[in-house]
């Protein structure tokens, strides 16, 4: 069983990039830069293929390492993760222990004002609660990922129209197609604190994607589910707007979706 690293990134060198992430397995990194060009080197054994494109959109970039991969479990990330050491064989020996796992989701450490979840035990993950995990916490049988026919969506991301969300929508219909998720208390990387490409603060944008987002993600449900979303984590999303003021700005994206 072969791990290999998805990642989408901007304006990186393959060496340098390499190294920071401190990688131990084999990867495609599909680079969103000024140029067009393809190469190939290897680190600490394993084989880096190197993709540059002018294109942008996280979405796009993910869907094109999905089109190059052939590891046997693909594991997303991006460019500001550093991975722990033995992260590769972490992630193998959780899919040995759940040969039923289509996909699992693993612990990546962020910020603590962005984290949206933390992983303690192993369970099933369900359509009301696969909002909260990001794409970098993902590890997906290749085999399963190419016959569910799912791919990122292009509206979602940082680059694309709304500022996030592919991920969740990823997540939501994998699993809408009959696929099993499964989560592992096991941390395999952390994030590193950068300048976001598309994050500008808790203010009407995010609200209004957000609530764009709730629409594809829960339908009918999703006034219901804006305003959990926004009671369980009001002291972070809520310092500068008040909670009904959010929700009113979910609320237009809801009724735009």
């Amino acid at each position: 069983m072969r791990v290999q690293v998805l990642a989408s990134v901007m304006n990186e060198e393959p060496e340098e990039l390499a190294r920071r992430m401190r990688l131990s397995s084999d990867a495609i990194i599909i680079n969103q830069c000024d140029r067009l060009g393809a190469e190939k080197i290897e680190y600490q054994g394993h084989q880096v293929h190197f993709f540059s494109f002018p294109d942008r959109g996280v979405g796009r970039s993910r869907n094109e390492a999905i089109m190059r991969a052939d590891g046997d479990i693909c594991l997303f990330s991006d460019g500001d993760i550093v991975y722990e050491q033995g992260y590769a064989e972490a992630v193998e020996e959780e899919f040995q222990r759940n040969p039923r796992a289509d996909m699992i989701l693993f612990n990546v450490t962020v910020d603590e004002r962005r984290r949206t979840y933390h992983i303690t035990e192993r369970k099933r993950v369900h359509w009301y609660n696969c909002g909260r995990y990001g794409a970098v916490s993902f590890a997906v049988r290749r085999d399963s990922l190419l016959s569910s026919g799912v791919t990122f969506s292009l509206l979602f991301g940082g680059g694309a129209k709304y500022g996030s969300g592919e991920d969740s929508l990823f997540l939501k219909e994998f699993m809408d197609k009959g696929y099993s998720v499964y989560t592992a208390p096991v941390a395999i990387a952390r994030e590193t604190v950068g300048e976001s490409t598309w994050f500008e603060g808790y203010n009407r944008k995010f609200f209004y994607d957000k609530g764009v987002l709730y629409r594809y993600l829960y339908g009918r449900m999703s006034r219901l589910m804006a305003l959990r979303f926004l009671l369980a984590h009001r002291d972070i999303l809520c310092a500068e707007a008040s909670v009904s003021q959010a929700y009113g700005w979910m609320r237009d994206g809801i009724k735009s979706g």
